[in-house]
């Protein structure tokens, strides 16, 4: 039995753990391990594995498995919901970059196929590197996590033009007139053989093999057809990466995509990692080093197009400066299908061995530096920011749908983010005629809401004009319901800058974020994960038949106990009945009178109030007025909110009393 296979595997495995363990320990990016653990095992390093037909077969199946796991997360529905952003964005992108490297290398005389085809090479980025950082930062849902991935989408997709033009290029036809009716007929038919594959062969296999319930049936149903249609589009000219994202993107719209999906996602990481390695054992280290100021030149040269070029399809899509600088350092690196093209570019003779050599140290140079872009970008941004001769450039926020300011909004509530919460808090704030108004992202949505009559406006809130536009400086509380973390700290130290007084309310989805933003100035901070495990164990408790009163309590003390743990200083202890107070610190607090209230139809003198229960009203708000040191002829309505000032415990009595027809107030 020849064991060679399996000792270079046992190598590859023993190099990561060790590299692993000490990334760890550093806190480096697993990414940059796996890239350095390739360049360690390859025959460019210590050697371990020195059959160069060996680490291209590890190369080519470390792509292909990787490029079938983001076929197979891919959706055509998902497509849809941005497709200004993919199809704008992405064509702009991928555009301006092809023709900044064109006209670069054309003027260092590089013939026009080989430049046009290093632009190709430079205008992909690496969607498996930035989606599962974005992932692990809880960053996907934000807006700039949106549309990075709409981005990526387009250059995934555009591939396979990209592919079909090498043969163009590289002049391998008898000329291009005769070449282009074949370059659309071969384009057709492989978009005619995915949607006739997605739409009626595969998701029939699929079908069939789920009838028996087997998931080893299952799983080698999905791995067959991933090969078969590989090897397809590898005899079809194209490559086998190329075809195991085919694979996968057929899977991805059939019904039991996600059953596929959930097959796969335990080797994802795998695959993944097998790639960045396989990539690394490529990289000639003699070469680097001969030719280290070269390169990095070149990496300065491709971070600084691609943040550019990234930059501008973000301004066109009409996003905020910070939003557009986010997005230009995130794609700022060379992607995984890259590799697939380079590979096809060799094998044609547009690339020489020299440029395919400079292409690998450039790209795995921008890959590992990725992490460290992504999580410095937002530093970057406010540091330069808050210079004076900046200033101006960084605040540069176009504000749509501004709302007529002749008579400002005050005492009002303002809700960053119009997802699921804020339109709740929308709604509950018409309904209680308090005022509010709204920021948000997405510019369909402002423009939605509008028609419909809601107070909302297009803005990044993390910018002090937005927040100026908003009337954050007579505004009683601000809501932060959006998905990004850093934008949500952000925000909030702008407002306790911009007005020391306002009541901020933040929302994280993480537990971990709680003391940072309670630091940042919060005065309340809800975790989404700690708040649905309560909502959980409530329903639970429910089903036992525990009482309501005591599951609230017990509510009431997990909830204090837990924010207490997660804070760095103490938080006022409320007990169940102080929660009916809206501002414990204050004494201040409103109770409505309804049926049957004891004080309906009884002027404020009558009622004898202050005599009674030591408590001051302020003021009574009555449908949509609000009277302010009410006399005592004023006479109590159904349905008026009582603002009263006084001590805790006799603005409990009060409320009681008068929410209570039975009490005697002397009790």
């Amino acid at each position: 039995m020849d064991t060679h296979f399996l000792i270079s595997l046992l190598i590859i495995f023993g190099l990561s753990i060790i590299v692993l363990f000490v990334c760890s320990y550093l806190r480096i990016p697993t990414i940059v391990g796996f890239l350095f653990t390739g360049v360690l095992a390859g025959p460019f390093g210590l050697a371990f594995i020195t059959d160069m037909n060996q680490v291209d077969t590890f190369a080519e199946i470390g792509v292909a498995l990787l490029l079938f796991t983001i076929g197979l997360e891919f959706s055509f529905k998902s497509l849809i919901k941005v497709k200004k952003a993919v199809i704008l964005g992405g064509l702009v992108q991928v555009l301006t970059t092809i023709i900044v490297a064109f006209l670069f290398l054309t003027f260092l005389g590089r013939s026009i196929g080989e430049a046009v085809f290093i632009g190709f090479l430079i205008s992909l980025s690496s969607t498996a590197i930035v989606i599962k950082l974005l992932q692990q930062r809880g960053e996907i849902d934000s807006p700039y996590g949106k549309n990075i991935l709409a981005i990526m989408i387009f250059q995934d997709l555009v591939t396979i033009p990209m592919m079909l033009l090498i043969p163009v290029l590289s002049g391998s036809n008898s000329g291009i007139g005769s070449s282009l009716p074949i370059l659309l007929l071969q384009g057709c038919l492989i978009i005619v053989v995915v949607y006739i594959s997605a739409r009626w062969i595969v998701p029939r296999i699929l079908y069939e093999a789920a009838k028996f319930r087997s998931k080893e049936l299952f799983l080698f149903c999905i791995l067959g057809i991933c090969v078969a249609i590989a090897y397809l589009t590898s005899n079809a000219g194209l490559s086998l990466a190329l075809g195991a994202f085919f694979a996968g993107l057929i899977i991805s719209e059939s019904e039991f995509n996600l059953e596929a999906l959930s097959d796969i996602i335990p080797f994802r990481d795998v695959f993944t990692s097998f790639f960045f390695i396989s990539i690394g054992m490529l990289l000639n280290i003699q070469f680097f080093m001969l030719n280290i100021l070269v390169i990095i030149v070149l990496v300065l040269g491709v971070i600084l197009i691609k943040f550019f070029t990234g930059s501008f399809s973000a301004l066109i899509l009409g996003l905020p400066v910070r939003t557009v600088f986010l997005i230009g350092f995130a794609i700022a690196q060379i992607g995984e299908f890259s590799f697939v093209l380079s590979q096809t570019g060799l094998q044609y003779n547009l690339i020489s061995n020299e440029t395919y050599q400079l292409f690998l140290s450039v790209s795995l140079i921008t890959m590992a530096c990725t992490p460290f872009m992504i999580s410095s970008a937002p530093r970057i941004f406010d540091s330069l920011s808050e210079k004076k001769a900046l200033k101006r450039h960084f605040s540069l926020t176009k504000v749509e749908g501004k709302t007529d300011l002749s008579s400002p909004i005050s005492d009002h509530i303002i809700i960053v983010g119009y997802g699921l919460n804020g339109q709740n808090v929308a709604r509950t704030a018409k309904l209680s005629a308090i005022p509010y108004t709204i920021i948000e992202m997405n510019a369909e949505t402002v423009k939605t809401e509008r028609e419909n009559g809601e107070p909302i406006f297009f803005g990044d809130a993390t910018e002090e004009d937005v927040l100026k536009h908003a009337n954050i400086q007579s505004a009683r509380i601000i809501l932060i319901v959006i998905s990004d973390p850093v934008a949500i700290s952000r925000i909030v130290k702008k407002a306790r800058f911009m007005n020391p007084g306002i009541y901020i309310i933040a929302r994280t989805r993480y537990l971990q974020d709680v003391n940072d933003l309670y630091k940042a100035g919060s005065d309340e901070v809800v975790s989404e994960q700690f708040e649905t495990s309560i909502e959980l164990f409530t329903r639970i408790l429910s089903k036992y038949l525990i009482p309501k009163t005591e599951i609230d309590n017990f509510v009431g003390e997990i909830r204090k106990n837990a924010y207490v743990m997660l804070r760095d200083f103490p938080i006022p202890d409320l007990s169940y009945k102080e929660m009916k107070i809206n501002n414990p610190e204050l004494n201040i607090a409103s109770v409505r009178l309804s049926y049957p209230s004891r004080f309906i139809g009884k002027t404020i003198s009558e009622s004898a109030i202050r005599q009674n229960y030591r408590v001051t009203i302020l003021a009574i708000r009555r449908k949509n007025a609000v009277i302010t040191n009410p006399t005592g002829d004023e006479k109590f309505e159904e349905n008026d909110l009582i603002v009263v000032h006084g001590n805790s415990p006799d603005i409990n009595r009060f409320i009681e009393q008068a929410t209570n027809f039975y009490k005697n107030p002397k009790e």
